[in-house]
């Protein structure tokens, strides 16, 4: 199981860097749009729904966000004049971080059940689009940048499982992921923050004081946290322990973006907010 999580690890970045560095925007768009798409596919399985109608919302979904990218490609970074902060743009993200940080706290903590029908379809178009847009938008930045950004998901991830290995003693979800640990969520923020304020100091990159910076990274790893927990409830709920296979040894692409869906979002407001963008 570890050689093949490797060999796939291995892969998927072989695969992920050119495109992450050398595609186009507009390209790039349409690649996230086709990541999110197989997304759309396995959140069609959370819901239960027949294989028919998983393919046609991952198709769906894929649609709309390319759809999006021709059809605003000033929003995406593409055209003439790029307006990032156009007033749907804010709106999509609004609703976002409101979802993640008001409503699924709630909800994790009810462990209410995602329903099966519109409830669950409008549930997953929350969840996926601003995460493709956030993704898109976020690499104008600079692709590094934006690699940057996904390396704080993965500093957090990384981080909290030593810990919780280490020193976890005290449960954090236990009826939703017994594995997680209240140390190892400390071990997440000490990370990232740590990660944080080196690329802060060795970069010179300051949007924001010193502590707002310092709760910046505090909400992003809170809200990565969370993000992970409601995959796991979901997937219990659902009777799976992975969204899909499509990804040997790592499961499938929402296992592996679960906190990206709930951070990305986050990030790109926090991005509009700071920098004043047009």
């Amino acid at each position: 199981m570890l050689r093949t999580r490797v060999v796939t690890a291995l892969v998927l970045l072989g695969l992920f860097l050119p495109c992450l560095f050398y595609l186009s925007q507009v390209h790039w768009a349409l690649l996230m749009a086709a990541v999110i798409g197989v997304g759309a596919w396995e959140w069609g399985g959370i819901l239960r729904w027949s294989e028919l109608r998983r393919r046609l919302l991952g198709i769906l979904m894929a649609s709309s966000c390319a759809g999006v990218s021709l059809i605003a490609p000033e929003a995406i970074g593409a055209g003439n004049a790029a307006t990032y902060s156009a007033p749907w743009v804010v709106v999509i993200y609004v609703l976002a971080a409101a979802f993640w940080c008001l409503l699924i706290p709630l909800w994790l903590r009810m462990r209410w059940a995602l329903g099966t029908g519109a409830a669950g379809l409008l549930t997953g178009l929350v969840v996926l689009f601003p995460t493709w847009l956030a993704m898109v938008q976020l690499r104008t930045l600079g692709p590094a940048v934006l690699l940057a950004l996904f390396a704080v998901v993965w500093v957090a991830d990384v981080a909290a499982y030593f810990s919780g290995k280490a020193f976890g003693k005290h449960k954090l979800a236990p009826s939703i992921s017994p594995g997680k640990t209240w140390e190892g969520a400390i071990g997440a923020v000490v990370a990232v923050i740590a990660y944080g304020l080196t690329i802060r100091f060795s970069t010179g990159y300051a949007p924001l004081s010193l502590p707002l910076w310092v709760l910046a990274l505090i909400l992003v790893t809170a809200v990565s946290i969370i993000g992970d927990l409601y995959e796991s409830m979901l997937k219990r709920q659902a009777g799976i322990k992975d969204s899909s296979k499509v990804l040997p040894g790592h499961g499938g692409v929402l296992d592996r973006i679960d906190s990206l869906t709930s951070t990305m979002p986050i990030v790109g407001l926090l991005w509009l907010i700071t920098s004043g963008v047009q």
